[in-house]
């Protein structure tokens, strides 16, 4: 009889999250209301689609660093093309892709090339992007107003915004590929050993840095949406924001050491992200008591990961047998 595979981390993420929402509805009579959830589902475009790169680097056993200075510095030259160049929209979200196609493109190439731990390479690349920002800005705030506001307003039929959907999109494509696709199994075989992977025959360089230029390309399109969302482009945006997308493929459960991990668990690792910072905003909890709270949950979710896993497959052997 063949053993009965069931989704177990996603469906122990999905127990999560459902209880969040039941806790916040119960503390906030206002979390539980068609508003709130169509506030969530606007605001999270930006951080699933940079998760979802950050995913792809953890998977190889890697990690970007830059991806928040990145995605402020594609929405800053977006933001500049319009406003300064007279561009049209199209034209400046080319431009702002291609800067984070770059970026990521730099990051991969320095860190697969020379063997440099990926953690030192981004972490500069992280200054030298948030430069970038304030340099074609001026270190001002650009106001483009109804110039971008098609990318982050709701569509009056579905409540949503085109972000979201193409947010969506991006995580059901990215998942597709990293489970059906001969890249995704080299990621995969990467992150879990790269000297194997190599015996074979396989150089991953290239591999390595193609995953790197698509986490630059992800937070080009997520600044793409943060700017049809705040229809602002602001050097300063997406401080912190990395530690957010690596907290939610934490909370997803993708591992830190690579070789494992799954694009739509990332996905739920945001929506619980954004559920927990939503709630405790209206219940009122303090800037720095939502920062402290939501370490906690990170660190939980890392400690239930070493459990999740053979507790999830002795319960399959026991339905198994039933």
């Amino acid at each position: 009889m063949h053993k009965i595979k069931l989704p177990w981390n996603s469906l122990g993420l999905v127990a999560v999250l459902l209880a969040l929402v039941l806790f916040f509805s119960v503390s906030s009579e206002y979390f539980f209301t068609g508003v709130t959830f169509r506030t969530l589902a606007n605001q999270i475009p930006t951080l699933t689609v940079i998760a979802v790169g950050m995913t792809y680097v953890l998977l190889i056993a890697g990690i970007d660093l830059s991806v928040g200075s990145v995605m402020a510095l594609c929405s800053a030259v977006m933001g500049v093309v319009i406003a300064d160049m007279g561009m049209p929209l199209p034209v400046a979200i080319a431009a702002g892709l291609v800067s984070g196609l770059l970026a990521g493109l730099v990051n991969g190439a320095v860190s697969a090339r020379w063997a440099i731990p990926s953690f030192v390479v981004t972490l500069g690349m992280l200054e030298i992007a948030r430069g970038g920002a304030y340099l074609v800005t001026n270190s001002e705030t650009r106001y483009l107003g109804s110039a971008v506001e098609v990318i982050g307003s709701p569509i009056a039929a579905l409540g949503v915004s085109p972000a979201l959907i193409l947010a969506i999109l991006v995580v059901i494509i990215a998942q597709f590929v990293l489970s059906k696709t001969v890249f995704g199994r080299y990621m995969i075989a990467i992150g879990t050993n790269e000297e194997a992977v190599r015996l074979t025959g396989i150089n991953p360089v290239p591999w390595k840095i193609l995953v790197f230029s698509l986490c630059g390309l992800l937070a080009g399109l997520g600044g793409v949406f943060q700017l049809g969302y705040l229809q602002t482009a602001d050097p300063n945006a997406g401080i912190g924001l990395e530690l957010s997308a690596i907290a939610a493929v934490v909370i997803g459960g993708t591992s830190l050491a690579g070789g494992r991990g799954s694009v739509v668990n990332t996905f739920i690792g945001v929506l619980i992200i954004a559920v927990i910072q939503t709630g405790l905003a209206q219940m009122g909890v303090s800037e720095p008591s939502k920062r402290i709270i939501t370490g906690a949950v990170i660190i939980a979710a890392v400690l239930f990961d070493q459990f999740r896993e053979p507790v999830g497959k002795w319960l399959g052997a026991r339905l198994s047998r039933e």
